[in-house]
């Protein structure tokens, strides 16, 4: 695989392993159309941002069930910026994928992936670094302009930025605010935008997604109780 996958130690380090990785994307794909399991990737941070929990949950395609799942804790590996957040979260995410038992065929990423100011958000690291086909689904944008979409769910419009189309503001329920997909790795636009509204048939937001940020946050909660009731001043 390409490199990358060790924290750079400056801002200006980041950036160059994001311009160095970012040719590697496959923003072609088409990816796969009838996947039998997808993961939700998170991460939960403590309220001073000194501790993070990521978590992987797997989920049968399907039937949206959780059959495998796996988190890991520690602490951000690079500091808080804007476009860089992949890397304060990569390490702990991709501990958390080794400790599964099942490979996903499937990423969906709470973030981003080509609706990145670099076109390589944490969709397209983790995909790249993975081999693995991969979306991101962001609850807010990070770059672009857009004309809302009508309140159906399905609809969708493109995503602007700089003259390039870099994903679409996608309605996954009647008259709710949209999600921002974007390709990641080895997928369509076309093919990110059905996935993930076959993972959302209830709620906003992607059942990979929620799965996620429910372990992601217990497991945080976990590890803070285990800080304080080993703490000396206690």
């Amino acid at each position: 695989m390409p490199g990358g996958t060790v924290g750079p130690g400056s801002v200006g380090e980041a950036v160059a392993v994001q311009e160095e990785l970012r040719p590697f994307v496959d923003l072609v794909g088409p990816g796969p159309s009838a996947p039998e399991t997808v993961a939700g990737l998170d991460v939960a941070y403590s309220q001073g941002g000194d501790l993070l929990a990521a978590a992987v949950t797997v989920l049968d395609a399907r039937t949206l069930v959780v059959v495998d799942s796996a988190v890991a804790v520690g602490r951000p590996a690079f500091g808080y910026v804007p476009g860089l957040f992949a890397f304060r979260e990569l390490p702990a995410l991709l501990s958390a994928l080794d400790r599964l038992a099942t490979v996903p065929d499937l990423l969906v990423c709470d973030g981003h992936g080509l609706a990145h100011p670099r076109r390589f958000g944490l969709a397209c690291h983790l995909g790249v670094v993975t081999g693995l086909p991969a979306i991101g689904v962001g609850k807010t944008p990070l770059v672009g302009t857009w004309d809302p979409p009508v309140a159906e769910r399905g609809a969708w419009s493109p995503l602007r930025d700089g003259g390039d189309v870099v994903g679409r503001v996608l309605r996954t329920q009647d008259g709710v605010k949209p999600v921002f997909v974007s390709v990641g790795h080895r997928m369509s636009l076309e093919n990110a935008t059905a996935q993930v509204l076959a993972l959302a048939p209830r709620f906003r937001l992607p059942e990979s997604t929620r799965t996620a940020d429910r372990l992601c946050r217990d497991a945080l909660a976990d590890a803070q109780q285990a800080d304080r009731s080993t703490d000396p001043a206690d």
